[in-house]
């Protein structure tokens, strides 16, 4: 008996593969990558409809069937009404976040409980971003990707640097070399101490600022 019902898991299991591989072909998306919030919640709900039709040997496979495509009915229909209705599809797929804007950090964002600085850094070097003066505009996306527009190698200005060598706080007064607020971006031509306090976001740290061309 146990030996026939084992069998028939193989079987539900590969129904219910076909399934899901059909419903997901169905709803248009292409990758992970781009999957929201509300789409994870949808895919997991599929992943829950779709699991115990497999194994339980009560829950027949109409069951799961009808349950997935109901999924997909609600998810298409979800969809189209947020085409139409601003608010719904910003409280489905939330909302772009500015991140970088004329080479300085946007600091409306520094008591968020999702900003992370450093993964952000990590984002911009991934990207070949050696300092913020590179950077005119970046845009952290609603399914977390980072849109990044750069200055022309001409209009490249100074600013924050990003990777760990030049990212460091200064230990001594430079002379005549701008530096660069450590939180915010902000750039001073010429600070008056080393702990003086950035006008932009009131923080007391800085580096030296770079100005170095961007590498592709």
């Amino acid at each position: 008996m146990e030996d026939e019902f084992l069998l028939e898991i193989l079987y539900r299991t590969c129904i219910m593969f076909v399934v899901i591989l059909l419903v997901l072909r169905l709803s248009g998306r292409r990758g992970v990558r781009q999957l929201t919030l509300f789409e994870v919640a949808i895919i997991l709900g599929m992943g829950s409809a779709a699991g115990d039709p497999m194994f339980q040997e009560e829950v027949p496979l109409l069951y799961g069937v009808t349950v997935l495509f109901t999924i997909l009915v609600i998810y298409k229909g979800v969809t189209l009404l947020s085409v139409r209705l601003k608010f719904l599809h910003e409280i489905l797929e939330g909302k772009s976040m500015v991140i970088v804007q004329e080479g300085e950090f946007e600091i409306k964002h520094e008591k968020d409980a999702d900003f992370s600085q450093m993964e952000f850094f990590a984002e911009l070097r991934n990207q070949s971003v050696e300092h913020l003066g590179q950077v005119r505009y970046a845009l952290l996306e609603t399914d977390a990707t980072l849109s990044v527009l750069f200055y022309p190698d001409d209009d490249v200005k100074y600013g924050l640097p990003l990777f760990p060598n030049h990212y460091k706080a200064i230990k001594t007064l430079p002379i005549n070399k701008p530096c660069a607020c450590m939180f915010c971006g902000r750039v001073e031509e010429e600070l008056l101490a080393i702990d003086a306090v950035c006008p932009r976001c009131q923080h007391k740290e800085w580096a030296l600022a770079l100005n170095t061309k961007r590498i592709s």
